[in-house]
């Protein structure tokens, strides 16, 4: 049995876990997430603010990790560290610890794709959640629809062209004054709301849509944003209509999210959908992805918010993955804003 030491250092959470088991096995024998409140003061995550914070929390969130799973370093047969993508200072961080940790004990260091473990966040908790399965990954900075047809093997069916789908959902929230991160106050104020009272366009989506066209599959989340920004302004009682905007807003979105991955798993034949990244804490998506799931014949997968999050978990169960395929890296490991997942397949070939 294989036991990881898993480092998450992305954006704004500090993590760390001890993940042991196998890769299509894994066992979550810690997991501690140490959160940046100090962003909400500025409506956004500060680059600068965010290293800082992990330089000082990184050293206690491992130790604290170990001895949740009463284990110490002896009992560790790797470390792993989120390598890209993200802020490439607050990753530096984590990158920088997991090495000189690695090279003062003797043991292996793997670089994990951020994006890659929230695929395997779901198998945590629910073993049935494998390969073969269409995924919907969708974050604040990120939004991807994958076709995954084992682990370490992903066909790029969609992304978004501009704003993700949490930078949509924050911004948003941002424009009706609420506070950061906007995801849970935009759903909490859209529950209030009544449906079709501000109807807006679901983004990239429409009847004339046929498989091979460039935007069959794809995301767009900009124009959404704009025609809140406009509803916003053109209101004479924004008290009374932010709920209804904010309803309006959510439905659009989530009707497109929702509409694609469908198109995905009916074109694949998958009988599986797996949601990752922070909005699959959404549940009126997960909600909404499940009745259209289960109207193609097709289960829905979705994490509990701990998992759904950026942690450490995740990081560990795709370390598993990786370690078990016999990678290693070493002290040229380094920090990446962007790099597209290991084992990705262009987007035209999946088309």
């Amino acid at each position: 049995m294989t036991r990881i030491l898993a480092i998450e250092s992305s954006c704004d959470e500090t993590s760390a876990a001890v993940v042991s088991g196998r890769a299509d096995a894994p066992s979550l024998e810690s997991l501690v997430i140490l959160s940046q409140d100090v962003h909400r003061i500025f409506g956004g995550v500060v680059p600068e603010i965010a290293s800082r914070e992990h330089l000082t929390a990184v050293v206690p969130v491992v130790r604290q990790a170990l001895a949740d799973a009463s284990r110490g370093f002896d009992d560790i047969d790797a470390i792993a560290v989120t390598h890209a993508p993200g802020l490439v200072g607050a990753l530096l961080v984590g990158v920088s610890y997991a090495k000189a940790l690695a090279q003062s004990l003797g043991k292996p260091v793997l670089g994990v794709h951020h994006m890659e473990g929230h695929l395997f966040a779901t198998a945590l908790e629910h073993p049935d959640a494998a390969p073969p399965f269409t995924a919907l990954l969708v974050s604040g900075g990120h939004t991807l629809l994958l076709d995954v047809e084992a682990w370490g093997s992903y066909r790029l069916l969609g992304e978004t062209r501009d704003d993700a789908a949490g930078e949509a959902f924050d911004k948003t929230a941002k424009l009706m004054g609420l506070p950061y991160p906007g995801g849970r106050h935009i759903e909490a104020l859209a529950a209030q709301g009544e449906s079709g009272r501000f109807k807006f366009s679901k983004p990239m989506l429409n009847g004339g849509q046929k498989p091979g066209d460039d935007d069959y599959y794809d995301f767009s989340f900009s124009g959404l944003k704009t025609a809140v920004l406009l509803a916003v302004r053109e209101s004479e009682d924004l008290e009374r209509d932010r709920p209804h905007i904010a309803r309006g807003f959510q439905d659009a979105l989530i009707a497109t999210l929702v509409a694609k991955t469908i198109r995905g798993a009916r074109a694949l034949k998958r009988n599986r959908i797996v949601l990752g990244g922070g909005v699959a804490c959404n549940r009126t998506l997960v909600d909404a992805m499940a009745a259209a799931a289960s109207d193609a014949g097709a289960r829905i997968f979705a994490p509990t918010p701990r998992l759904a999050t950026d942690n450490a978990a995740m990081i560990g169960a795709a370390a598993l993955f990786r370690f078990e395929r016999g990678q290693r890296d070493g002290a040229a490991l380094n920090a990446h804003s962007t790099l597209p997942i290991p084992g990705l397949v262009a987007a035209t070939a999946a088309r």
